[in-house]
């Protein structure tokens, strides 16, 4: 059945009387609306008609064209046929918005260069986070997940770039709305689409089924209706690469022959020399490797509506949704940990280039480890919420909308086991190619008589994020052409983390094993074959692990052993360990929010010229409870705030086909959730600890929005926009060094795997803490162009085009510790500007497709350019991701109207992604690829 959009005005003047577009505005809290309700449209002898891919590009065009504020959309051209495989890649065409990556797979979104954080989402019109487990690391913020559920799910995103008084707070960047459907705009009777998948990675060179269907009926009064929808992926990919864990000082045993302490290996003092200093002032990888990282990730999406409308006045809204996202993350390492180890370490043969980097070396006596990790994880994420529409009367309705959401992140099982060889020989690294280094393990790592079971891990946790909202929105048409609009809204958020560890290193300094019990351990001082710091490694609890495309040079090593997790967790009852508490990652924050809002709607003309606007005010206040362990004892603080969050929108109509758009309003961000937690967690690796402060002020901006939108001919648009926000209150960092000691922590709650469990003063620590800075500023231009080619002759006219391009700067202080200056020395502290965490100064997109009604294709390509994300470590400033740029393409057939076939390509080119430490020097943090992800399928429609 073929989708009708349609430019007929006469279609929609159930909206407005008159034929204008400012009578068609919608206001932003309502926008998500008009993307479920575009299919809802009559049909007139006037109609532009237009299907598929096409039909979903002028969809989402209507919403925008037809909204006061700065609106974005996408829309699924048909009942579950959402135009992408995951959200946020559908996102990333958007002009603004860019996305971070994890595993291959869009994740989070940065808009107008604001990081995830700083972004809202509402599903069905509730706010809620979404969290999951992919990546290093599980998501413990306010960032939404995109990954955590299947597109199919979703008729379409509405993308709302600026505030209104009834739009809800809590956004620098942006609130998105993700809508699951509208079961009362579809045909009478039953409709059901089928839709199956093979999805197919080059790299992993596995196959996995992805499938999702759709049934929804409506009476024949259109009165009552439902939809129940269900999408299932099952995918494996690879992720193979290098790492190097950063880069750091460190004073080493000798250079070149030379001696650089008075004894060796261990102890004594510190000799300079021109060499010795020159090497240790220089940085180096703090544990050079390649590897491997096997993802199996398995995604049921169920949704389910019922709208009841028993006359024009009334409708009645019940939606649920359920998600599960099964996450299986397998590493596989071989690498030399010089990190905290180079004491032992000799350095012969070295480079040093221009960026004061070690760039080549020769290493004997080098730590050398071969590491086996898996993490089990799952997501689960419910939603029930209903909605109650009541038109009072011809000039007065209101809207009860509530629900509730839960999103759980759990890691059951997160284990490691490592192998050491601790005075290997004639190790060699290579980063003369920063992206591609070549590594060279010396002595044999394939040889189990060279190893010892050294370390064991297992670190299981929680994150537990809920919503309960109830909003009350009423509307008052006073008179033709304004509007009051009032409301009450309640919402509690609460955040909660648990965590534990089951790690030990096999041997402390001397005495028995801390596993067993049954081995007598050398002191740590010890060096050489003799030593004892871990079991032997039999046959039995090794594996060996070769290595596949990883980019990496001729010369490196590709084969080493890796320890067998079945037989290791077996033979050191790993899992029977009394699990310790992580004390920093135990926390939990409850926000209480109440408040309202006082909106005023207006269209008409002003001097010949037509106009609509929207001007209110919106108050919050937030009760905020943080917890958390401080010291080893829990902690909890209570605090409150008030904002008043002022804001206008405005919409000139100098033409029927010109909007010149204008906007300005005061926006908040409530503080990260890691940063409120009282007390303080420690890195025993790094030698780094960070404190949080529960009386963080909120981000706090003031934005400004003016907007050029031409659309100058059916389903096309010209668009420039210019942004500005001058952030008020922005947390900054600040950074110092001293002894543990000095913190009075007890040294309990130093990691006992951690190099500083068996020395806490073998060096100085990196203390930070945070509070309120003054500020930072961020501005940009967007530029969109959207068209058919119907100027084109022939079968040409069947193609189209989609460009945008965004460019941001903006300039932030940070509180960084840089490089040391004497061998040996701390940190030095200094305030360094740049730009916010997450943005790209400049962003493109492309998609240029072709739709002839039956068959269907279309390439896109999306360029973002380096940023940085997050303050560095081990004197390095700032640390991110290199430029990248995706390639991704369809193509469809319709076998029938009821029938189609589908072919889809996903990161065409294989992109490698480049993480860089240190901003200046642009030192190798890691570099990896994903493969290519092809998928062919077919479609039924009934």
């Amino acid at each position: 059945m073929a989708i009708h959009a349609t430019r007929s005005l006469r279609a929609l003047t159930k909206l407005a009387c008159g034929a204008s577009l400012a009578a068609l505005a919608v206001s932003p809290a309502h926008a998500q609306d008009a993307a479920s309700d575009a299919n809802d449209t009559v049909a007139t002898e006037d109609e532009i008609v237009v299907t598929g891919f096409r039909a979903s590009l002028d969809k989402a065009l209507d919403v925008k064209r037809e909204s006061v504020a700065a609106v974005d959309a996408i829309v699924a051209e048909d009942i579950a046929k959402f135009p992408d495989q995951n959200l946020a890649e559908s996102l990333q065409r958007i002009p603004g918005i860019t996305i971070q990556r994890d595993g291959g797979e869009g994740r989070g979104i940065t808009v107008r260069g604001l990081g995830s954080q700083f972004t809202r989402v509402r599903v069905n019109g509730l706010e809620t986070v979404a969290t999951s487990t992919d990546g290093a690391s599980a998501n413990r913020d306010r960032a939404f997940d995109f990954n955590v559920f299947a597109s199919e799910l979703f008729s379409s995103i509405v993308v709302h770039k600026t505030a209104s008084a009834e739009l809800d707070e809590g956004s620098l960047g942006a609130v998105v709305d993700l809508n699951t459907g509208n079961p009362l705009a579809g045909k009478s009777g039953f409709t059901a689409a089928l839709s199956a998948q093979a999805s197919y990675n080059d790299l992993s060179e596995k196959a996995g089924p992805r499938v999702a269907g759709l049934l929804s009926w409506v009476n024949d009064a259109g009165t009552l209706g439902f939809a129940v929808s269900a999408a299932y992926s099952d995918q494996k990919t690879l992720e193979l690469g290098n790492n190097s864990v950063r880069w750091a000082q460190a004073r080493f045993d000798s250079v070149d022959g030379t001696p650089c302490w008075t004894t060796n290996n261990a102890g004594g003092t510190y000799v300079p020399s021109a060499a010795c200093n020159e090497v240790s002032l220089a940085f180096h990888p703090r544990i050079p490797r390649y590897g491997e990282i096997a993802h199996d990730k398995k995604r049921l999406g169920i949704t389910g509506s019922i709208q009841f409308a028993p006359t024009d006045a009334t409708k009645i809204s019940l939606d649920g949704l359920y998600s599960s996202f099964k996450h299986q993350r397998r590493e596989r390492w071989g690498e030399v940990l010089l990190r905290s180890n180079e004491r032992s370490i000799n350095v012969s043969d070295y480079e040093i280039d221009g960026d004061n980097n070690l760039i080549s070396a020769t290493l004997d006596d080098a730590w050398v480890r071969t590491e086996h990790y898996l993490r089990q994880a799952k997501t689960e994420f419910y939603q029930f919420g209903g909605s109650w529409d009541q038109d009072v009367s011809d000039n007065f309705r209101f809207t009860l909308l509530g629900g509730l959401s839960k999103s759980t992140a759990s890691i059951p099982l997160e284990t490691t086991l490592v192998f050491d060889d601790r005075d290997a020989q004639d190790y060699r690294y290579d980063y003369s190619n920063m992206a591609r280094p070549v590594l060279t393990f010396g002595t044999s790592v394939t040889d189990p008589a060279n190893f010892q079971l050294a370390e064991i891990r297992d670190r299981p946790s929680e994150v537990e994020n809920k919503f309960r909202t109830a909003q009350l929105r009423t509307e008052w048409d006073v008179a033709d052409g304004f509007t009051v609009k009032a409301g009450a809204v309640y919402r509690r958020f609460d955040f909660t983390s648990i965590a534990f560890t089951r790690d030990t290193v096999v041997c402390g300094n001397g005495g028995v094993d801390r596993v067993l019990g049954t081995l007598a351990c050398s002191p740590s001082s010890a060096f050489g074959p003799a030593a004892v710091y871990g079991f032997p490694v039999t046959a039995s609890l090794a594996e060996m692990f070769t290595l596949g495309k990883a980019g990496q040079p001729a010369g490196t090593t590709t084969e080493w052993l890796v320890p067998n997790l079945e037989a290791g967790t077996a033979f050191t009852g790993l899992y029977n360990r009394t699990p310790a508490l992580d004390a920093g990652n135990n926390r939990s924050v409850r926000e209480e929010v109440k408040g309202g809002y006082l909106q005023f709607d207006a269209k008409g003309e002003l001097g010949g010229l037509r106009y609509a606007l929207n001007a209110g005010l919106r108050y919050v206040h937030t009760d905020q409870t943080s917890s958390g362990l401080s010291s080893g004892a829990a902690v909890t603080v209570e605090r409150s705030y008030e904002d008043w969050l002022p804001s206008m929108n405005l919409a000139l109509f100098p033409h029927d086909d010109v909007i010149i758009r204008a906007a300005v309003a005061d926006v908040m961000t409530r503080p990260t959730l890691g940063n409120l937690t009282p007390g303080g967690s420690v890195d025993g690796f790094n030698y780094r600890i960070n404190y949080g402060n529960p009386f963080l002020d909120p981000f706090r901006a003031t934005s400004y929005d003016l907007a050029f939108e031409w659309y100058f001919a059916p389903q096309s648009i010209f668009s420039v926009a210019l942004f500005k926000k001058d952030i008020a209150s922005f947390p900054v960092s600040t950074t110092t060094s001293g002894t543990f000691a000095s913190t009075g922590l007890p040294t309990s709650i130093i990691p006992p795997s951690s190099p500083a469990a068996i020395n806490p003063e073998g060096q100085l620590w990196t203390i930070n803490s945070i509070g309120n800075g003054e500020g930072a500023s961020l501005k940009g231009v967007e530029v969109s162009l959207q068209a058919p080619f119907t100027f084109l002759p022939g079968f040409l006219s069947n193609f189209g085009g989609i460009a945008n391009a965004t460019f941001v700067d903006s300039d932030a202080d940070y509180s960084v510790a840089g490089p040391s200056i004497v061998p040996g020395g701390a940190n030095v502290g200094a305030i360094r500007n740049g730009t916010l965490f997450n943005l790209s100064k400049r962003a493109y997109n492309g998609t240029l497709y072709y739709d002839d009604g039956k068959f269907s294709a279309r390439a896109s390509i999306s360029y973002r350019s380096r940023y940085a994300d997050a303050n560095s470590g081990t004197g390095n400033v700032f640390e991110g991701y290199g430029s990248t740029i995706n390639v991704d393409a369809s193509m469809r057939y319709a076998i029938t109207d009821n029938i189609e076939l589908s072919i889809e390509g996903i990161n065409l080119t294989d992109e490698y992604r480049y993480r860089f430490t240190d901003i200046d020097a642009d030192r190798n943090y890691e570099n990896n690829h994903f493969g290519r992800t092809f998928l062919f399928g077919a479609r039924v429609k009934i």
